[in-house]
Formats: C-alpha cells, sequence, structure tokens
C-alpha cells in the first residue's frame, strides 16, 4: 500500500484495531498517546520500521504542529490518510458540567482534529490525494444524556468533514466520518456495566456490541481509492441503532 496514516490515540481501545489493520494493509503507520506511551511503544514494535508512536495532546496546538512535524521527520513523507479518533469522555450530569469541562471536551475532541486537519491538508493538496477519517458517535447524532459536552463535540466532527470535503474534494481530498455505536472497548465499559447501559446494549438490532474491527474495516475503505466517489458522508457503524 505504501501510503503514511495518521491514527490519533493508537495506543488501545479501537485506535489499536485501526493501526493493527492498517499495518497488516501495508500502510506506513503513525500513531499517537496522550500518556500511555509503554502501550504505544509495545504496540507499534510489533511491525518493526513500518509502525511508530509519537506523543500528541491534541488539546494543545504546539503539540499538535509539533507532533506532525516528528511523524514526517520519521517517515520522509507527509501525511496522506489522517484518522481522527483520540477522544475523551467524562460522564456528568448536564447541570454539573463546567465551563472547563466543556472548554477541554472541545479543544480535545473537536479543535484537535480540526487542527490536526489543518495541518495535514496543504500537504495532501499538493500531492491531489489525501483521506481525512473522523471518528464520531452515535451520541454526536441523536444527543446525549449525561455526555452532553461529548455528544456535542462529536456532532461538530460531522459538520468538519461535511465542510472540508466542501471545500476539498475537488483537489483530491475525501473527508468522512464513522459515527460508532456501542462498541466493547476500555472506555465504554463504564457505561456498559450501568443497567443503562446494559439496556442499550440489548436493543442492538443486530444483537451485538461492534467491535473494533467492524470499525476497522469501515476505516480502511475509506481510506482507499475505492472510496472515491465518497466524501462528506456519514457511515452509521451502529448495528441498526439509528438510521439518520
Amino acid at each position: 500500500m505504501n501510503k503514511l496514516v495518521l491514527i490519533t490515540g493508537g495506543s488501545r481501545g479501537i485506535g489499536a484495531g485501526l493501526a493493527a489493520a492498517f499495518a497488516d494493509a501495508g500502510y506506513q503507520v503513525a500513531i499517537t498517546y496522550c500518556h500511555n506511551k509503554s502501550g504505544a511503544d509495545s504496540l507499534a514494535s510489533r511491525w518493526g520500521d513500518r509502525v511508530a508512536a509519537f506523543a500528541l495532546d491534541q488539546s494543545n496546538p504546539e503539540s499538535i504542529n509539533q507532533c506532525v512535524t516528528d511523524i514526517e521527520t520519521h517517515f520522509k513523507r507527509p501525511v496522506e490518510v489522517l484518522i481522527n479518533n483520540a477522544a475523551i469522555a467524562q460522564e456528568k450530569p448536564f447541570g454539573e458540567i463546567t465551563a472547563d469541562d466543556f472548554s477541554l471536551m472541545m479543544n480535545t475532541n473537536l479543535r484537535g482534529p480540526f487542527l490536526l486537519a489543518q495541518t495535514c491538508i496543504p500537504a495532501m493538496r499538493e500531492h491531489k490525494f489525501g483521506r481525512i477519517i473522523n471518528i464520531s458517535s452515535i451520541g454526536g447524532q441523536w444527543g446525549g444524556f449525561n455526555q452532553v459536552h461529548y455528544a456535542a463535540a462529536k456532532a461538530g466532527l460531522i459538520n468538519l468533514s461535511q465542510s472540508i470535503a466542501k471545500i476539498y474534494s475537488a483537489e483530491g481530498i475525501r473527508a468522512n466520518t464513522i459515527a460508532i455505536g456501542l462498541v466493547a472497548t476500555d472506555m465504554t465499559a463504564g457505561e456498559l456495566n450501568t443497567p443503562a447501559g446494559q439496556k442499550k446494549a440489548a436493543a442492538i438490532p443486530v444483537g451485538r456490541l461492534g467491535t473494533v474491527d467492524d470499525i476497522a474495516r469501515i476505516a480502511l475503505f475509506l481510506a482507499s481509492k475505492d472510496s472515491d466517489y465518497i466524501s462528506g458522508q456519514t457511515i452509521n457503524a451502529n448495528g441498526g441503532m439509528y438510521f439518520g
């Protein structure tokens, strides 16, 4: 495949599954971590020189610029596929979400992906090829209950994909969103262990939780030339929970 993909939050969960799938498909893979350096380095070591891990605090614009520079220096090429996967979550009743909670959520889950896309797009334009895949959530489509700020940020990601698609599709860049439902990861474990979460899981029409492999297969398709006529779209990977 010989293309470079940047997968944020690649040390565990969906990000680790994406990293494995893209490495096995022949991509060069840059994964990022914020705190879990040992986990990211351990994952990267499985594929030798093909995968490398880089520090990134995507709530910090300076960290974003440094990370992309480090990646391009290490691989000696620009990022051709950007997967904005890294995110934080916080369960809090609406009335208890503070201004600082809201700002951190937006800076990490929405401004960070925006700045990463803004940083990577110039090289994509120069080479007339680019793929931007934003990992959103069903919460960004039907709203949140105890994660209103998280849902709002994920809704913004959907619009970010649409906006990038409108501006840059004519230059060979495709931007799309994968809106995931309930996927079995560390991040969702808390919710799935609650009565409300178990009720939601039992109501999934396909009869099971999503897996990281389900998401990885969709991402591989959207990163490929086979998806060339798809841009600005939201792929609902939720087992039939939501049809919008």
